[in-house]
């Protein structure tokens, strides 16, 4: 919409002007004025445009005024005008003389408490969505997203690599039926593995031991429904029977032919088909521990063992992975031997496994990443184990 008034720019002009300030045909200005005696509504009129310098001026403001036609009684004339920002225009000093009847214009940008040089000034009043920088972010939002899709997903290949495979499960005459969800076959060797012999002076593990031994055998069941898993310890001296070998303690298999004789043993005895297997030794055990921080444990009495190296004080404090080596070997100090030990192990395994899910070492890559690390370079499984 154009602000300035209807024929601004007329060039036509009378056939004859009545003064040098005055525009002859400007509603009949100038014949008003002669008639001016006579009291006419139209004197009157003409009178008013006279005062103002131009004659008419009350019916069309927007004539133009004459080159070199400006006089003392001109709203425009030069000496006889102020600018008023921000007001009502130019408005004459004459008194009584009416105000320029030129449109309203807006302030000059380099008048004082204006935008300063170089910013930017937008028309209405209304600055534009700031597109460019949202843009900018969601890009950089999108990378990020990205960037960890990758880590996590390179990540996770990474660890399943490195998982120490083997062939532990496999099918044989007489093996039993699968059933509802799926059976874990867990050992805890005495493996010296990851231990440095300051570590196993340390620790109490003794040195040159030979051969191979599992004092720690857990059975996990996973119900297929999404139930609670249930953890059963398997006593190490349970007289069974061992293919190829006769009647013999459970852990004298594992010492016989390894994790894949000690899983069919475990299997003839307890009528339950194992899916999956994992094993883990002395060493692995401190490094899990010891890269989540440690694992807090709740003790009723102090704890004191020479064999193992144990020395717990009584209450709650958090066992580094050396204290938590000698906490689930211990087993002398206790009236039932074997049978407290397993339940300090169920015990001390939960509390574990607590702490790796929790949001301060899940959401932490500080502690998740050393806690994977140190997991999966310990951990023995069958073939058909994967990190998932």
């Amino acid at each position: 919409m154009n602000e300035w008034p209807t024929g601004w720019f007329r060039e036509d002009k009378p056939a004859a002007a009545q003064d040098g300030n005055a525009m002859p045909g400007a509603a009949g200005g100038s014949a008003a004025a002669g008639s001016a005696a006579s009291g006419s509504t139209a004197a009157g009129s003409a009178a008013a445009g006279g005062a103002s310098g131009m004659p008419g001026a009350a019916n069309d403001p927007t004539v133009r005024m004459p080159a070199g036609s400006g006089s003392a009684g001109s709203s425009y004339a030069a000496g006889s005008s102020s600018y008023a920002p921000g007001g009502s225009g130019y408005a004459s000093t004459a008194t009584g003389a009416p105000a320029n009847p030129w449109p309203n214009q807006p302030p000059l940008r380099s008048a004082p408490g204006g935008p300063p040089r170089g910013a930017r000034t937008y028309s209405g009043g209304r600055r534009p969505r700031r597109r460019p920088r949202l843009r900018l972010f969601l890009a950089f939002l999108a990378g990020l997203v990205v960037v960890l899709l990758i880590l996590v997903i390179g990540g996770y290949f990474y660890l399943d690599g490195k998982l120490n495979r083997s062939n532990v499960l496999v099918s044989y005459a007489g093996q039993p039926a699968a059933g509802a969800g799926s059976n874990w076959l867990i050992t805890g060797s005495d493996s010296r593995q990851g231990l440095t012999r300051k570590q196993e002076r340390k620790y109490h593990t003794g040195r040159d031991i030979g051969g191979q031994r599992s004092d720690t055998i857990l059975l996990l069941h996973i119900p297929g429904n999404g139930g609670p898993a249930v953890l059963v310890s398997l006593p190490r001296d349970s007289y069974v029977k061992i293919p190829g070998y006769g009647w013999n303690k459970l852990n004298a298999a594992y010492s016989f032919g390894g994790p894949k004789l000690l899983a069919e043993t475990v299997q003839n005895a307890t009528g339950l088909r194992i899916e999956h297997y994992m094993g883990i030794g002395f060493g692995g055990l401190v490094n899990v521990v010891n890269s989540v921080g440690g694992v807090t444990m709740c003790f009723k009495h102090s704890l004191h063992d020479a064999a193992s190296g144990v020395h717990l004080k009584k209450g709650c404090q958090t066992l580094s992975g050396g204290q938590a080596l000698s906490f689930v070997r211990v087993r002398h100090t206790f009236a039932s031997q074997d049978l407290q030990r397993e339940q300090n192990q169920r015990v001390f395994i939960k509390a574990l496994l607590s702490k790796m899910t929790s949001p301060g070492v899940m959401f932490n890559p500080f502690s998740v990443v050393p806690a994977a690390l140190g997991a999966v370079d310990t951990l023995s499984v069958d073939n058909g184990t994967h990190l998932n």
